[in-house]
């Protein structure tokens, strides 16, 4: 008789066998008992956790020959089950969706559900990976599983449940189910060892159980690889050559020259994994369980029950985490975090290991910003109160560079970029001294209180003056704004505008044009105001508002008496801006419209 794997071999018959899913279980077990079993089920998960398994024990409970009804926890001898079991059963229909996806399967599926089982209590459809049914299919399945027939039950097994159409799901009932714990499959994995007189380390059990990443058949799949490869006790090391995983010591290793700062023997250590044939993903995948693990341990404890692993993972793990602050771990993980997820479509994956792997050990160097602020602060109260906050700037290399040495916060360094850059002050800092600028300095304004700790002491003080005063004269103003209008681009309003009339009344700045006021509305868009605005009020020096009218203006030309007979042209002839845009440009006058005529 051919050799049956373990995961085939021990696969639970009730529901008291399975693991890991007690909530799935009880809830079934109770509704038989109760009598008030659905006629849709859909059973959703990770792979390998027992969804198809509970699928064929509710069927062999719904289906046990041992009582005149269904029961809670099926015998397993009697026909039916054994039938079942076995997967030959004339009323428990296994269907792989994942190849029987059209809409012709599902109509022949739904013509069979009019036909009374041939023996047992009901007819039950198993459909495996259900998520991969078109959508004409499941809505050719739709009316039926909506209002099956009594005697008709459906069962959908399936990894993506976001895939199946909303309407499916709320005709059944949905059971999530949940990835199997790392305890439970470990005690899972040392029950079978010794049914089976097989000799193993719990370390290596412990392995095979992280191996399985929460999935019952995968580490059962991987035990038996294991008891394949092994001739005699089963170790951790065989354990580990045999899943491609590095050594924890290893791990370990890299963690303590990362927090050494030593980026060489970073770089050794990754050759020699690299030279013993380990994966750049399959490490890096394993740098980051190391380093969530670590980070749990420092925050949680190195006994928390959140760290599953054996006993011998746990020493290095909380080993490691005395080594580095909880902030330094969250950088290293993350950092770990997006080398994985960018080795999955990189070419060159060792260089992108090693460059992550050094961006932890650079990170030891780097200071948090609350220490630097924290010296700032520091530094700033050591400052005379009462003194003004202009300094002379400290002559500096040419880079700019400020190293960690100096207590310098970066909001004053800013601070200070941006107040030598602006070429006049304003009328509230008119009041402060000015300090003696020397040859090769520069003046700098540090905003807060925040201040560099060594500078020169300020000159005496000498009352500062006003580089620009005020703009009050109207032609001055006028210069100033159409200058600004020309150098964005509007010559054509600046024209326009130019042979107006300007006033200052006020805080309103007043222009009268000779043009109409339809022609004022197109020109003058708000880009425009925006700009003519800004520009006043600062050669003003406070806020001023705006307001172009039409009217006569004396500098322009005389108009002429206009005929009755073709008055639109003569008006627009004899018009400023159309006048000046023929002189300039060579325009010419094609088409009149006298929008006043309309009206």
């Amino acid at each position: 008789m051919s050799y049956q794997v373990l995961a085939r071999k021990y696969r639970p018959q009730k529901f008291s066998q399975v693991i890991g899913q007690e909530h799935v279980t009880r809830t079934l077990k109770n509704a038989i008992e109760q009598g008030r079993t659905a006629h849709g089920y859909i059973f959703s998960g990770h792979r390998g956790i027992g969804k198809t398994t509970v699928a064929r024990i509710l069927a062999m409970a719904l289906n046990c020959r041992s009582s005149h009804k269904p029961v809670a926890e099926p015998c397993g001898i009697c026909e039916s089950c054994t039938e079942i079991r076995a997967g030959n059963s004339v009323d428990v229909i296994e269907i792989d969706a994942a190849t029987n996806r059209g809409i012709d399967e599902i109509r022949e599926l739904r013509e069979a559900t009019r036909y009374r089982p041939a023996r047992d209590r009901f007819k039950i459809y198993i459909l495996d990976e259900a998520h991969q049914i078109t959508d004409a299919a499941f809505n050719a399945l739709l009316k039926t599983l909506e209002e099956p027939p009594g005697h008709v039950v459906f069962m959908l097994a399936t990894t993506q449940p976001e895939d199946i159409p909303q309407t499916i799901r709320s005709r059944c009932q949905h059971f999530s189910f949940r990835a199997v714990g790392f305890q439970e499959i470990l005690n899972q994995l040392k029950d079978l060892s010794t049914r089976e007189r097989i000799e193993a380390d719990e370390d290596a059990l412990a392995l095979l159980a992280e191996a399985g990443d929460g999935s019952m058949r995968d580490a059962l799949s991987i035990l038996d690889q294991a008891i394949a490869s092994s001739t005699g006790r089963l170790s951790a090391e065989q354990v580990r050559n045999l899943v491609g995983a590095a050594p924890s010591a290893v791990l370990e290793q890299i963690m303590q020259a990362v927090a050494e700062g030593s980026s060489e023997k970073v770089l050794r250590l990754v050759d020699n994994l690299i030279s013993e044939g380990n994966s750049p993903t399959h490490f890096a995948r394993q740098m980051v369980r190391f380093l969530r693990n670590t980070v749990v341990a420092k925050i949680a404890g190195g006994e928390s029950s959140l760290l599953q692993i054996s006993s011998d993972e746990r020493a290095r793990i909380v080993s490691v985490a005395q080594l580095f602050e909880e902030e330094d771990l969250a950088r290293h993980l993350q950092i770990m975090l997006r080398t994985h997820a960018e080795l999955g479509y990189r070419q060159e994956q060792r260089f992108h290991l090693e460059l992550g792997l050094l961006k932890m050990a650079h990170a030891q160097r780097l200071l948090p910003i609350e220490q630097l602020l924290s010296e700032a602060a520091d530094a700033s109260a050591v400052r005379p109160t009462g003194k003004p906050s202009v300094v002379p700037e400290v002559r500096r290399p040419e880079s700019s560079v400020v190293s960690h040495h100096t207590n310098v916060s970066p909001f004053a360094a800013d601070s200070a970029r941006k107040s030598t850059s602006k070429p006049e002050l304003s009328a509230e800092n008119t009041s402060l001294p000015a300090p003696h600028v020397g040859m090769g300095t520069a003046a700098r304004v540090v905003m807060g209180s925040a201040a560099p700790a060594a500078v020169a002491q300020p000159a005496p003080e000498v009352p500062l003056q006003v580089q620009r005063p005020p703009v009050e004269h109207p032609a001055e103003l006028r210069r100033t704004v159409l200058n600004a209008l020309a150098n964005s681009g509007q010559r054509m309003l600046s024209t326009m505008l130019e042979a107006g009339e300007w006033q200052l009344e006020g805080n309103e700045l007043v222009i009268k044009v000779a043009a109409s006021a339809t022609v004022i509305d197109m020109s003058l868009g708000a880009d425009a105001k925006r700009l003519m605005i800004a520009t006043a009020s600062g050669a003003v020096g406070r806020p001023v508002k705006l307001r172009v009218f039409s009217g006569s203006v004396a500098q322009s030309a005389p108009r002429t008496p206009l005929s009755g007979n073709g008055g639109g042209r003569n008006r627009a002839e004899q018009d400023p801006v159309v006048r000046r845009m023929k002189e300039k440009f060579g325009a010419e006058i094609r088409t009149i419209i006298d929008y006043r005529e309309k009206r």
